[in-house]
């Protein structure tokens, strides 16, 4: 299946997203207006100061909790499904209830997701942090490396939200294992991928910046002049405008750039040799990743042949012809190219 049949037949949750979204949006407006009439009341400008100051805390609040406790779940009943139709080729009929099934027999409780979450985030950060270092350094010794250097670092910070994600994927793709394995899998899978993957995550970086802005002009537009028209506060326009662009990202940019992420993702992940020296390697360079690999009940790594040099690799995958579409090797009971994602049959 292509990232556009599956982000188009996966809408539902981008629906459950917009609506989390809007009532945050009317949960803050209220706030907002609660809390401005009550500086009036006291008729200073101090005051109003403080008052925008505790809206934008209990505004945080709100979207915590929102996000945590159902946001949370959502994109995790969407990642589950996104895995699913790349393992199997398949989107079910209802596939929100179906997510909701997979999460709950996948994991449990919320909890494990939570902190499986937490870990994986933690790994991809960490990872990317010690790989930082070495461009870094690179960069600093170039003129104007240093800022070149900080645009990269934003663009990262955006991009590894959406690979962690693929990670979390891979738990469900391999539902034969325990999710804390899996997700140690999925972060090695990312760490011997990672230059591809951040070439792909890159370019939705961008994507999400430049639709965020053009979000936010149209509905400054929309919001000014409506609140011109009556006389309003083009500061509160201005704000308005920087939720309804917030909430139209989440529910659908971010959908959709998650579905992109993942393809590229899935596209390696199958064939991907994981070599067993790269977990006692991840282990040093992240204590997140060292704490996720020990939930997974695996013993440390030993070096292979009394050498922490030569890796031991997994036996390749047993193919079964060739794709019509890219001309690759299939992988034998696989629903999709592993290539392309292009259907089989």
């Amino acid at each position: 299946m292509t990232a556009k049949e599956i982000y188009l037949k996966t809408l539902a949750f981008s629906w459950i997203k917009l609506g989390l979204g809007l009532l945050n949006m009317v949960i803050a407006v209220a706030l907002f207006a609660i809390l401005i009439s009550i500086s009036v009341l006291f008729n200073s400008e101090g005051a109003g100061a403080v008052m925008f100051i505790v809206w934008l805390v209990l505004v945080g609040i709100v979207n915590f909790v929102l996000n945590h406790y159902i946001g949370y779940l959502v994109k995790a009943g969407h990642v589950a499904v996104i895995s699913r139709a790349f393992k199997n080729g398949v989107i079910p009929d209802n596939p929100v209830a179906v997510g909701k099934e997979m999460v709950k027999d996948r994991f449990g409780t919320s909890n494990v997701y939570f902190m499986l979450d937490k870990l994986v985030a933690g790994s991809v950060k960490q990872l990317q942090r010690a790989l930082g270092r070495i461009t870094g350094g690179l960069l600093g010794a170039l003129p104007g490396g240093g800022s070149i250097q900080k645009l990269t670092e934003l663009f990262l910070n955006i991009s590894l939200g959406y690979i962690d994600e693929c990670c979390l994927g891979y738990t469900f793709f391999r539902h034969d294992q325990n999710p804390y394995k899996s997700a140690a899998d999925g972060v090695v899978i990312y760490a011997q991928n990672w230059k591809v993957l951040l070439k792909d995550a890159a370019k939705t970086t961008f994507v999400v910046i430049l639709s965020l802005a053009v979000v936010t002009l149209v509905a400054f537009v929309l919001f000014g002049g409506l609140f011109r028209f009556f006389g309003w506060s083009g500061f509160i326009a201005f704000i308005l405008s920087l939720l309804l662009a917030w909430t139209v990202k989440y529910a659908f940019i971010d959908s959709w750039i998650l579905v992109k992420m993942m393809c590229s993702y899935m596209q390696v992940a199958p064939t991907t040799q994981i070599t067993f020296d790269l977990y006692g390697k991840l282990s040093g360079i992240s204590g997140k990743f060292k704490e996720l690999f020990r939930r997974s009940g695996e013993e440390e790594p030993k070096p292979a042949y009394g050498t922490a040099q030569q890796p031991v690799e997994t036996q390749p995958p047993v193919t079964a012809g060739f794709c019509p579409s890219c001309g690759k090797p299939l992988i034998a009971g696989k629903a999709f190219c592993g290539n392309c994602g292009g259907r089989i049959g």
